[in-house]
């Protein structure tokens, strides 16, 4: 059992960051293993935002990772702001090469290090624990956005650690990114295909396939709504997924319905969450909520480009 929410603002920067954070500490009672959240912002134009897992913790014998990462990055392209916090280094630089060249060159430059996302808007940031924890250390109720996904983890299948934690990046597709609660069994299949094509995968999370999956799709033409609803027949299992684009954000029911889902959306926003009481504890004023149906799919668009914005 896991639980996942989603915000979208849909005509202006919103208080994504506190939203999802309200939501997923009432949603930590269904999974306390990991939390974590995809948040979008417009940067400025040109700029990539990268996130990147190193080490725990630094002490004098390891490697200054923030430094030997930049030294790597500026190989690449200009570095304009870097820091670490906590297991992250966050990149902000000029890059207009192909993603998954600066990804590999970025895990190379040492043990333990990976991407955990990469794209003009997009920031995943997830940690062991609870939503408070994750806010704790990186201010994430802080963080003003157009929209945002986020989960929270009891670990069935998959190995209990931060890479197996949601949400998952569309590696090497930049701002694409997952959360599911389900069981996908047809998973390997799906991942042996993709492989042939080319995709990497970091985990044996099957929920990483979905994230993949759907940018392919959308990489041959499809639109986020037309790969989302193909999902519904090529997916095996019970699932239900979140899923989020530089622009938009959208949701997927199997169909027996089996994992829930609840949507609320009025002029300026729309709300999912697993269950109601989340929307509640973050919208305390009330919304109308819904629950969504067995093989619905449903997609949003942000209508125009937001002003760039400070990030987390």
């Amino acid at each position: 059992m896991c639980g996942i929410a989603g915000i979208l603002f849909k005509h202006h920067a919103g208080p994504v960051g506190d939203v999802l954070i309200k939501m997923l500490a009432d949603l930590n009672r269904r999974g306390s293993d990991s939390t974590g959240v995809a948040l979008y912002s417009n940067l400025p134009v040109g700029n990539l935002v990268v996130r990147i897992k190193v080490e725990e913790e630094a002490t004098e014998e390891t490697v200054d990772w923030r430094k030997l990462i930049v030294e790597t990055a500026q190989e690449y392209g200009a570095v304009r702001q870097s820091e670490r916090v906590g297991q992250y280094v966050r990149l902000l630089m000029d890059y207009d090469g192909e993603y998954e060249d600066l990804t590999v060159a970025l895990e190379e430059s040492g043990a333990g290090v990976e991407v955990f996302s990469m794209g003009q808007r997009l920031e995943i940031i997830k940690q062991m624990g609870l939503a408070v924890e994750l806010d704790a250390t990186h201010a994430i109720s802080s963080f003003q956005g157009t929209h945002g996904i986020s989960h929270t983890r009891m670990a069935t299948e998959s190995r209990i650690d931060i890479s197996h934690s949601h949400p998952f990046w569309a590696r090497p597709f930049p701002d694409i990114s997952v959360v599911h609660n389900g069981h996908i069994t047809n998973y390997h299949k799906l991942r042996r295909r993709l492989e042939i094509k080319g995709h990497r995968f970091n985990t044996e999370n099957d929920s990483e396939v979905i994230a993949v999956y759907i940018a392919d799709k959308m990489q041959q033409g499809a639109s986020l709504d037309e790969a989302v609803q193909c999902t519904i027949d090529v997916l095996d299992g019970t699932f239900t997924y979140l899923v989020a684009t530089g622009d938009s954000i959208g949701y997927a029911r199997d169909q027996f319905g089996t994992k829930p889902l609840v949507v609320a959306e009025t002029a300026d926003l729309v709300a999912i969450a697993s269950e109601e009481a989340p929307l509640y504890k973050a919208f305390p004023s009330g919304l109308d909520c819904r629950e969504a149906g067995a093989r619905e799919v449903r997609t949003w668009r942000l209508p125009v480009a937001e002003p760039a914005l400070a990030t987390v």
